[in-house]
């Protein structure tokens, strides 16, 4: 198999070409040796870098500023030779990129459909596909939304290869090479309690694992930091998920071995194909540290970098991506500017009803309590959590905390919570003065070892919740 493939642009909606250009092939690159080597590892420096390389044009960067970093940001990891194209492209693409009025770009896509909108599928327009079908089985015919929101994100089909035979190491182990800081995704099922580092997980996307006898799905969109599991049983069948290396407004788009049905993330809805409107059922998990993780769950498991796959575990191929006031790559909507776009939320939706919790709100009091679709819910912040997207090394990023929510309860009893003093003091509940963990443990006091009731809920980056929540009210801090 060649080394090279010439690769031919690919229309777009508003007609901006570029040459072709030579492009190592990814499905020969099963070895990354540096994050920094764009030739040997394409499909994570990033799906930017990616699409460059491909010919296509610009990503959808809505200001100017946001333009230059991402001008900057993909000529510093290309190779000297691709750049005059690359130069070509970016130019092209800024220059006739147009806007909408709110700062984001023209679209001519139809509304947003939320997580509350699996009708049955209508017959779809398949010429309105701007991505690849080569080598899928999905039935594009049926689909749920305009198959025009589609993009590519670089790669193609398991570019980004999920981990399909996972394997696991003690926390004792896993502190040899992770942080106490590193953020990870703790999930319990039935008492089995497990950590998937984002270490890994900003490499892969997509976990296909089973937990406490559950198959389960374990999932990570880094452009979105969007870290979600379901169960992945569906109707008696368990499916297996792959990465399809195409968005839909900047989340990741998954797909079933079994089907080829193409599921959404960010709402577990499957969106093209033959599952069209069948939807997966989410499972409470949250990022915490590590160090939170094995405080809760000392003898719990966590995911090890025996994936099968070489890669620069521990490093982060998007550094400084998180910046909450830039604007998203490879996003065409506009920006809701109630918060700012890449600013961290998490949010819960339940009985008709979202929330959005912003971190920096989080931040000021520690917790949170909110009636959120008719029920009472508690969310807790605590610090010492390490951004994943933001430092080089993964375990070097920016404090950013972590978050949990939960019912406010135990045995029937409501229970009230506060934070004690500034951002690092004890979260403490009024009734009997008992302190408690992130992970909704008490730690402390009377009620030591009980735990609460984890909500189901998600960490994003703003942008990507209210493009598909965008009747979500923000919570501030009182």
């Amino acid at each position: 198999m060649p080394a090279s493939v010439a690769v031919a642009t690919s229309r777009r909606r508003d007609d901006v070409t570029a040459p072709a250009v030579a492009v190592p092939d990814t499905t020969v690159l099963d070895t990354a040796r540096t994050y920094r080597q764009l030739e040997t590892c394409p499909e994570k420096r990033p799906r930017v870098a990616g699409r460059m390389m491909q010919g296509r044009r610009a990503p959808y960067v809505t200001n100017l500023t946001a333009r230059a970093h991402a001008t900057a940001y993909v000529l510093r990891v290309l190779p000297s030779h691709l750049m005059p194209a690359v130069v070509l492209v970016l130019v092209v693409a800024a220059a006739c990129q147009p806007f909408a009025a709110g700062g984001g770009p023209a679209s001519t896509r139809s509304p947003l459909s939320t997580p509350g909108d699996a009708a049955a599928a209508p017959t779809a327009d398949v010429s309105r596909l701007d991505v690849s079908t080569a080598g899928w089985k999905t039935d594009f015919g049926k689909a749920s939304v305009d198959l025009a929101e589609f993009a590519s994100g670089g790669p193609p089909k398991d570019g980004i290869p999920p981990v399909d035979e996972p394997r696991y190491e003690s926390i004792d182990a896993a502190r040899g090479w992770l942080d106490d800081r590193s953020p990870v995704i703790a999930l319990v099922v039935d008492g089995s309690a497990r950590a998937y580092p984002l270490a890994i997980l900003i490499w892969h996307e997509i976990v296909n694992d089973s937990v406490g006898g559950k198959p389960v799905v374990v999932t990570f969109c880094p452009l979105c930091n969007t870290a979600l599991v379901f169960e992945r049983t569906l109707d008696g069948t368990a499916y297996d998920f792959g990465t399809t290396g195409n968005l839909r407004f900047s989340d990741l788009v998954m797909y079933d071995r079994q089907t080829e049905s193409w599921w959404q993330q960010a709402t577990g809805e499957a969106v093209v194909g033959q599952l069209t409107g069948k939807r997966l059922t989410f499972l409470p998990a949250q990022i915490v540290s590590l160090h939170d993780f094995a405080v809760a769950h000392p003898a719990g498991d966590v995911l090890s970098r025996e994936t099968g796959h070489a890669r620069d575990y521990g490093q982060n191929p998007y550094p400084g991506y998180d910046a909450a006031g830039e604007q998203p790559f490879l996003y065409e909507g506009v920006i809701d500017d109630r918060v700012a776009p890449k600013e961290r939320v998490v949010t819960v939706m339940q009985g008709g009803d979202a929330v959005a919790f912003p971190y920096p709100e989080l931040r000021k009091v520690g917790v949170a309590s909110e009636t959120v679709g008719g029920q009472p819910v508690v969310v807790f912040w605590t610090p010492g959590t390490a951004s994943a997207l933001d430092a080089e090394a993964v375990d070097l990023g920016r404090d950013a905390g972590a978050t949990g929510v939960f019912r406010p309860e135990v045995d029937g009893r409501p229970l009230s919570f506060r934070r004690r003093a500034g951002p690092a003091a004890a979260i403490t509940d009024q009734e009997t003065g008992s302190t408690w963990s992130v992970t909704g443990r008490a730690i402390e006091g009377r009620l030591a070892g009980q735990q609460l009731e984890p909500v189901v809920h998600a960490d994003h980056f703003w942008f990507a919740w209210a493009a598909f929540a965008p009747e979500t009210r923000v919570w501030t801090a009182p």
